[in-house]
């Protein structure tokens, strides 16, 4: 069975499942997780998103990361490889209904920066962020779902606000 892609308004109660989940990974990278990071449409207030909890985990090593495997699979977590984007990896949880996404990179990692940029452009540009979750909503009902539609779709904007976010985080700092 393929999935659909639909995004819900937001819900308030996507941060407790973060922490939830944070607190729980904590217990199993333990020194390995140098951060732990609530990332995606989840994490920016207001914004319609696909019900799924991103979670981007800094690690000092992947082959640490790759011998929890066992112990997040007693999570629920299905390991994933690299899924496409090269030193990362990847675990899904909740099967077709899927729950959450872990992302795990080595922290001066390019999608680290990139992830958390994204998401802190988005926060700080509430008007942005509507004009991003409009997007994705429109394309998730003109599409019917279809995935390789929705995430087509969004491509442009999102290296558009990648962009944005890029000058945007060099200004504050």
């Amino acid at each position: 069975m393929t999935r659909k892609y639909f995004v819900v308004d937001h819900n308030p109660l996507w941060m407790e499942q973060f922490q939830t989940e944070k607190t729980l990974l904590k217990e199993i990278f333990g020194r390995s997780a140098v951060n732990i990071h609530h990332i995606g449409s989840t994490a920016i207030p207001s914004i319609k998103a696909k019900p799924i909890i991103d979670i981007l985990i800094e690690v000092t090593s992947l082959s640490e990361v790759d011998m929890l495997n066992p112990e997040l699979g007693k999570l629920g977590y299905e390991a994933k490889g690299e899924n496409g984007i090269a030193e990362r990896r990847y675990f899904q949880k909740g099967g077709i209904k899927r729950s959450h996404h872990l992302h795990c990179f080595l922290s001066d990692h390019p999608e680290v920066k990139r992830h958390l940029n994204f998401r802190d452009y988005l926060i700080a540009n509430p008007e942005k962020a509507m004009e991003y979750s409009g997007l994705k909503h429109r394309l998730s009902v003109e599409n019917d779902g279809d995935r390789e539609a929705y995430l087509k779709g969004k491509e442009p904007l999102i290296k558009q606000f990648d962009k944005e976010a890029e000058i945007w985080f060099r200004k504050q700092n």
